[in-house]
């Protein structure tokens, strides 16, 4: 290998200061061809923070048995829905992979077994709002599935795992929503700022717990009444939030935008931490 090659490959991942954490309520799949107040919040953010050298994300729409990262050089736009319009299947979030940034992750993970995938790509959860935050696709990335055999401590104590990535320029997202039951829908109000009350409610309260600092209370969600159990039916949605918050450094601040309801029962509340 050429010097220059070695010193670019040496320097890739060096340290930087420390890269803040994103939880982001993605929403419904067409907020990525839409102009609203949560795009421009995602906008608005990326301009807030130093440009990423790469970007880890971890989507409510990456399901796995055991712990996957990707680990391809051109992960593909993965269409992952129906019944949307075309304009949203067309598009292409070409952004590059990173082989090295998933064979470091996977070196920094010891609790588990990660196995580096090259099938998957970037999902609706990942594109649809990095996409708002870099829209010409030059940023690596690469994702990090949610082993859905394992409960929410599990997670919470992974996501520790990789808090050295973010001194190496790499901006850590989940990607999800708090409060997501697409079986109490609101369909006919899908459009507006709405929310049920128990999903106000339990929205909330995982504010409160945010603010807090109280994470026991957050992973242990399924002991927070029926609010929280018609707001979590399945946790894949709400586990993102619970790396976003694992990540966060005793002294650390942290902020909430994008907060509302909407259509009922999904709330589009975004954390951002540092």
């Amino acid at each position: 290998m050429k010097l220059d090659k070695l010193d670019k490959v040496t320097d890739e991942f060096g340290s930087t200061p420390k890269m803040p954490v994103l939880f982001l309520g993605h929403g419904s799949p067409m907020n990525a061809i839409e102009e609203n107040e949560f795009v421009q919040s995602f906008r608005m953010v990326s301009g807030e923070i130093e440009r990423p050298k790469a970007i880890l994300c971890i989507s409510a729409h990456w399901e796995t048995k055991g712990t996957m990262v990707t680990a391809m050089e051109n992960p593909q736009t993965i269409h992952d829905f129906g019944g949307f319009p075309r304009a949203l299947f067309e598009v292409q979030y070409p952004a590059p992979g990173s082989p090295k940034l998933a064979k470091k992750t996977q070196e920094l993970i010891t609790t588990t077994h990660v196995e580096l995938d090259h099938k998957w790509g970037l999902d609706h959860g990942a594109w649809s709002v990095i996409k708002h935050m870099y829209p010409n696709a030059d940023i690596p990335i690469l994702q990090m599935s949610l082993d859905y055999t394992k409960g929410a401590q599990f997670h919470y104590e992974l996501a520790k795992e990789i808090s050295k990535l973010r001194e190496r320029g790499v901006l850590i997202v989940g990607s999800g929503n708090m409060v997501h039951n697409l079986s109490l829908i609101d369909w006919g109000r899908l459009n507006e700022n709405y929310g049920h009350d128990w999903a106000i409610d339990a929205n909330e309260k995982m504010k409160q717990f945010i603010l807090n600092g109280d994470h026991k209370g957050l992973i242990d969600y399924s002991r927070q009444g029926k609010e929280f159990a018609l707001s979590i039916p399945t946790p894949e949605h709400y586990l993102p939030l619970l790396y976003c918050l694992a990540l966060k450094g005793e002294k650390e601040g942290l902020s909430i935008f994008n907060d509302q309801a909407v259509a009922g029962a999904i709330t589009m509340t975004s954390v951002k931490v540092g």
